[in-house]
């Protein structure tokens, strides 16, 4: 299938070409069912033959079925629309025409089904092999001899098939990670992804580095893992639209607990303590729910500070948290403190896999919290839509879709 060709950014020999889109708008259409048909026994030597006209076949219907080996929506930008098979018309000699064949469509695993035109959550599909009807498909239209009576030897009536459901559908995918890592431009986020992964997210001395979100396994050994989700950066504004974080702050809703990357001397003389407040209060104005999260603060470059000064500024940062939030120091680049941070973040995820397996309220809980996540990100998305579209943020800018 040909493919655009998708923008590319240089930097000296290094180029980078974006293919990551995760919100897409697709029309599916399900098959028309086959009409009845017409028609009555004419055989030689046989009177009376009747009415013998057969139905027609249903039409084909529409699913979408989440597999695990696709990653990103770029390919329903080249081709948005579905259609199943109709349903063949009936014939004579009773025959029933042949049904049309479903239409299988396959999106990533994450995939979020919104009705455009009603704004309807239809699903969430986030499992692999998980499959959700999208569009009927029409019924089949009767054939004559369904009319035959004591009274009507002879019908002459059949019905036409029904039209199958034409539907207008929002598709957006949500990276599907245990961790969800955010902070500020420039805080080491891309540099901490490629130290505990085998990711090799772009890497540069000025802000924005990551124009797109990435995924990274950390392997702790023989079935311990977990996926960590790098987002581009933040700024101020961001739940408002402002900056590239905004589009891909949604990725976060599916994370087990967020880590907040904290520059512990940024370049720019500001306070961390401010910046994490910062970042608290952006994710507050996306979704509180989100920012109710459970969220670990992580300093980084602590390798620039001396002990007394680490010191000093983890009680700061700890001290102005409104709820008991773990503290850790790290250096991405010199890999201090690494270790001890994956396996934290691997036995709380591991505690959290055991009960959603064994809490049934627990489980509730967190499809409570996710359900209310969906809602309030939606609103806070549409809300923001006119204020981007007026500034021509880089979402809406057709040749640059990420």
């Amino acid at each position: 299938m040909w493919r655009a060709p998708a923008p590319a950014f240089t930097d000296g020999q290094a180029e980078i070409v974006v293919k990551f889109v995760d919100e897409v708008e697709i029309t599916v259409e399900a098959g028309k069912g086959g009409n009845g048909c017409l028609s009555f026994r004419r055989e030689k030597y046989i009177e009376k033959g009747g009415p013998d006209g057969g139905d027609g076949g249903d039409g084909g219907s529409v699913f979408l079925e989440a597999d695990d080996n696709l990653n990103t929506l770029v390919d329903f930008r080249f081709n948005p629309h579905y259609r199943a098979r109709a349903g063949q018309p009936g014939q004579g000699r009773n025959r029933t025409g042949a049904g049309g064949d479903d239409l299988v469509v396959r999106v990533p695993v994450g995939t979020t089904v919104i009705d455009a035109n009603t704004d309807e959550l239809i699903g969430d599909l986030t499992a692999a092999g998980q499959r959700i009807k999208v569009a009927q498909g029409g019924r089949r239209g009767l054939g004559n001899t369904r009319f035959k009576s004591s009274t009507n030897r002879a019908p002459r009536r059949t019905t036409l098939g029904t039209p199958g459901e034409l539907r207008t559908l929002q598709l957006q995918l949500k990276l599907v990670a245990d961790v969800g890592l955010l902070g500020l431009p420039n805080a080491g986020k891309s540099t901490l992804v490629r130290a505990i992964t085998a990711a090799t997210p772009r890497v540069a001395d000025y802000p924005f580095t990551t124009l797109v979100p990435n995924l990274g396994v950390v392997s702790l050994g023989l079935d311990r893992s977990f996926v960590v989700a790098d987002i581009p950066g933040l700024i101020e504004g961001a739940a408002e639209g402002a900056g590239l974080g905004f589009r891909f702050l949604k990725h976060l809703s599916r994370t087990r607990l967020l880590m907040h990357l904290v520059d512990a001397l940024p370049v720019d003389g500001s306070n961390p303590v401010e910046n994490v407040a910062k970042i608290d209060a952006e994710l507050r104005k996306f979704s509180p729910t989100l920012a109710s999260k459970e969220r670990w603060l992580v300093l980084n470059k602590i390798d620039l500070l001396s002990t007394e000064q680490l010191s000093e500024l983890q009680a700061a940062i700890a001290a102005s948290q409104e709820r008991d939030t773990p503290v850790f120091a790290i250096s991405a680049i010199s890999r201090k403190g690494l270790d001890e941070l994956c396996e934290a973040l691997m036995t709380a995820i591991e505690k959290h896999r055991l009960r959603l397996a064994t809490d049934e309220e627990y489980a509730a809980a967190q499809a409570r919290m996710d359900t209310a996540m969906e809602l309030e990100i939606r609103d806070t998305v549409r809300r923001s839509r006119p204020a981007r579209r007026k500034r021509g943020d880089i979402d809406d800018l057709p040749d640059l879709d990420f």
